[in-house]
């Protein structure tokens, strides 16, 4: 069975690949073709490599498969990414921006932007990576110039809907999106997951932003949930 790919009917720069056992599988076009960033499997359609996206491995991947009816990620964007880690999402964010497009990569661990540098923004040259601490976001704002169109989080910290908030307000053009990876067990681990998602929207929410969806992971990802928003014009 020969390998397929097609556009997703709704959300530029990613794509449904059918591969040659027959499961289909996301994927996005390799900004960087040739290397891939977490093992994945790379796969070459038309004479355009693809990588494939798993979704065990990426909240957002697995947000795209749980149904999440908005993406408001697309070619050309800037977007800033919080916990942006070794690159395993922050790649696939890379490929769908693209060559216009740009990521601020913030990460706090010295550890993990070592690695994000050395395999994966070396080679992609519209990722920017950034050593900071995402509770403090006038620390990087020398870097990231101008209002952006979109901030994506994913960060195990007890506060990340204030923390987003706080970038938000700094950073984010008006009508401009969010994204949060929520992680209940970093929050408290004493109340039910769903308890802590309502939690965090409220939050969000008296911050000034407008709750679109909020996507439960599992089976992906257990105790998380992705909350879309955006922040109104006026």
């Amino acid at each position: 069975m020969s390998i397929e790919v097609e556009p997703h009917p709704e959300f530029a720069g990613i794509y449904f690949t059918k591969l040659d056992d027959g499961v289909k599988r996301i994927t996005t076009k390799n900004f960087s073709p040739g290397r891939t960033v977490y093992g994945e499997r790379l796969v070459t359609y038309n004479g355009i490599e693809y990588r494939i996206w798993d979704p065990f491995r990426s909240k957002l991947a697995a947000a795209i498969l749980k149904g999440i009816r908005k993406m408001p990620l697309g070619p050309g964007q800037r977007v800033l990414y919080l916990g942006a880690a070794s690159g395993t999402t922050a790649s696939h964010v890379s490929d769908i921006v693209g060559k216009d497009g740009c990521v601020y990569c913030v990460e706090f661990s010295p550890r993990s932007i070592r690695d994000l540098i050395d395999n994966v923004c070396k080679y992609r040259s519209n990722m920017i990576p950034i050593l900071a601490d995402a509770r403090s976001p006038r620390s990087y704002a020398s870097i990231v110039l101008g209002k952006i169109d979109g901030i994506y989080c994913d960060i195990a910290q007890p506060e990340q809907a204030r923390i987003l908030l706080d970038n938000v307000r700094l950073f984010l053009k008006k009508g401009g999106w969010a994204l949060i990876a929520v992680k209940a067990r970093s929050i408290d681990v004493t109340k039910e997951p769903v308890e802590i998602y309502e939690r965090e929207a409220k939050i969000l929410e008296e911050g000034g932003l407008r709750i679109l969806e909020m996507i439960n992971l599992e089976p992906y990802d257990k105790a998380h949930s992705m909350i879309s928003s955006y922040y109104p014009l006026n």
